[in-house]
């Protein structure tokens, strides 16, 4: 969500702060500021709206300090305006906060010699941590006072002009991660931020307090104790966090799967030895075979692979049970876990808020976790017992895409593992090993063959304000997610159903202010499909149809899918109805990498 960077070294910290922004501005803002310290002297900088409001500021009013923070403001507390963007003042300070902290009304009670001028409850943490900035006191003791007091989420950092050599930085629940340099030192929220500028990096856990020098950083707790931390090198590169000629980061990395799907693949399908093998599970054989439940666990797009991942885990293990739980509600569900669980924490980012929460729930109730991540080094990554990275890359545009498949791709593997430790004959799994090592192919294939016809399909539906996808099996999650990504991006209210669902409400909406997705596989459901398909004909739908088929369909526009997979051409459809997604919100001119009020990695509740 928010972003943070900082600077301290022997250069102008004002170039890095403002490029680390506009780095970090696909997590979703609304306003943005930083602030330079030189010869003890406070530059301030705030704008409302886009960072490059900031650039103009900045160039107008150039700062020669070397020492800096910025950031950039999802609103939580107050509006979107200059008053409410970080950095906040208190006395000599200057913060700037990701996070929530929850019990900042009776804080604020409390301080009653600051003269609050936000709405914000970063203001009340930058003064609660002034009030203990007494003289001679140090920074990051006044830090680790307020830090105490403090109930909630927070990624922070914080400079003093009286102290201008020094940024403060802590973190609970919230990520931040400090670039080591040559005589400098960086800070960030998000690996991108520092990219090309430094691989070196030491990545904060919770309840840690770092003093970030250009000599380097002193890591404690928040009793002061020193700790050891590892310096470990950051695995982005700069072509991954750039567009490479693509219109927009959301069609570009639409257009990659097919390579970032073969990163997730390679060196764990092995069509020749028809196995499977994955390495980090750190599970024995022994931990693999008595598996009888699998809980899945993720937000959004996450959990949707993972209703995807669970029609498939069902069919290639017999006899395990699986339920797939939106990680904000099941953090505060009275659950039950069997015997025998193994959980998959599903997350992008692995900063997910309540997908982390979830973890640690579960962790503490003595149940095997496991991660599908993209983001290495995240905190989910470091937290699980075992897992699978996917090695997508770095997802810039808010509406995850290349995630999403290969979330579901690592699953299916998980699944394939298993049945291979309980003995599982190869003739059944075989099938689903051959598809994921054609997978990547068929992708690149619709990608080429169909993505112009999808370019004016789009045209005819962009007109429309309202949506419904449907399908069946193992359409259905993919119907939901078409409907989400319709929404993120074209503002469309889009929503998705099991076909056979629709008689039971949905159908009540169909009408000429609606349009129709309907996804049928080519496999015996699909008379079953198509009956649901003809009953919103009888009422008038305009349905576009998305099938691997050959057969007639009777709807208003038809996209034939010319694809191999069987098993798996439910993930071959699904990038046809990204593409589609894609075309209509840019077809309403919207801002297609940034959706208004969203934001990437969602770290707070």
């Amino acid at each position: 969500m928010c972003g943070i960077v900082g600077y301290v070294g022997s250069k102008k910290a004002q170039e890095y702060l403002v490029t680390g922004l506009h780095r970090l501005e696909y997590r979703g803002y609304d306003s943005a500021g930083i602030v330079t310290i030189d010869d003890h002297k406070a530059t301030l900088h705030r704008a409302k709206g886009k960072v490059e409001e900031l650039d103009q500021l900045t160039a107008a009013n150039p700062s020669s300090g070397t020492v800096g923070i910025g950031h950039t403001r999802w609103a939580t507390h107050g509006e979107p305006s200059i008053t409410n963007a970080h950095p906040q003042q208190s006395g000599d300070i200057y913060l700037v906060h990701n996070g929530i902290i929850e019990n900042y009304r009776e804080l604020k009670a409390e301080l009653k010699d600051h003269k609050f001028a936000s709405e914000t409850d970063t203001e009340v943490l930058a003064a609660l941590i002034d009030s203990f900035y007494d003289p001679g006191t140090k920074l990051v003791d006044a830090v680790a006072q307020a830090l105490q007091l403090a109930v909630g989420t927070y990624g922070i950092a914080v400079v003093s002009t009286r102290e201008p050599e020094h940024i403060v930085v802590a973190r609970s629940g919230s990520p931040l991660i400090i670039g080591v340099g040559e005589g400098e030192t960086y800070i960030a929220s998000d690996a991108s931020a520092l990219v090309g500028y430094t691989d070196q990096a030491v990545y904060l856990n919770d309840g840690e307090i770092a003093v970030c020098s250009a000599d380097g950083i002193d890591v404690v707790d928040l009793a002061s104790r020193p700790l050891t931390k590892e310096v470990e090198t950051i695995e982005v590169d700069m072509q991954a966090i750039q567009k490479q000629g693509y219109d927009h980061f959301l069609l570009k990395e639409i257009s990659e799967q097919p390579q970032t799907l073969r990163s997730t693949l390679n060196g764990r399908v092995n069509v020749a030895d028809k196995r499977i093998k994955l390495g980090g599970l750190n599970m024995t054989d022994d931990e693999l075979k008595a598996v009888e439940h699998i809980t899945i666990i993720g937000c959004g797009t996450a959990y949707y692979a993972g209703v995807l991942a669970s029609y498939y885990l069902e069919q290639i293990v017999d006899g395990l049970t699986i339920d797939v739980a939106v990680a904000s509600e099941f953090r505060y569900r009275s659950f039950h876990l069997p015997k025998n669980t193994v959980a998959l924490v599903v997350s992008q980012s692995g900063e997910t808020a309540d997908t982390l929460a979830c973890l640690r729930e579960i962790k503490k109730r003595g149940v095997k976790t496991l991660g599908i991540i993209n983001a290495v080094g995240s905190t989910i990554a470091r937290e699980v017992d075992g897992g699978i990275y996917v090695h997508a890359g770095p997802e810039i545009s808010v509406a995850s895409t290349k995630a999403f498949t290969s979330q579901a791709a690592a699953m299916i593997m998980f699944g394939l593992v298993i049945a291979q430790t309980k003995g599982a004959d190869v003739k059944d799994t075989l099938p689903y090993i051959e598809e994921l090592a054609e997978l990547p192919t068929e992708i690149e294939n619709v990608i080429k063959n169909n993505q112009s016809e999808i370019a004016e399909i789009a045209k005819r539906y962009g007109s429309y304000n309202h949506a419904l996808f449907f399908g069946r099996d193992t359409v259905y999650p993919v119907a939901l997610e078409g409907a989400l990504k319709l929404k993120e991006i074209s503002y469309i209210q889009a929503e998705g159903y099991a076909a056979g669902e629709l008689k039971h409400g949905p159908i009540a909406l169909v009408d000429d202010s609606f349009f129709e997705v309907g996804l049928l596989l080519d496999n015996w459901l699909f008379d079953k499909t198509l009956s649901s398909l003809s009953e919103v004909n009888a009422r008038g739908g305009h349905i576009f149809a998305i099938t691997n088929s050959k057969k007639a369909i009777d709807a208003e526009t038809v996209l034939h899918i010319d694809t191999k997979l069987k098993l798996l051409a439910p993930l071959v459809l699904n990038v046809a109805q990204q593409l589609f997604a894609y075309y209509i919100a840019v077809a309403r001119g919207n801002d297609v990498d940034q959706p208004r009020n969203l934001a990437k990695s969602v770290t707070v509740e």
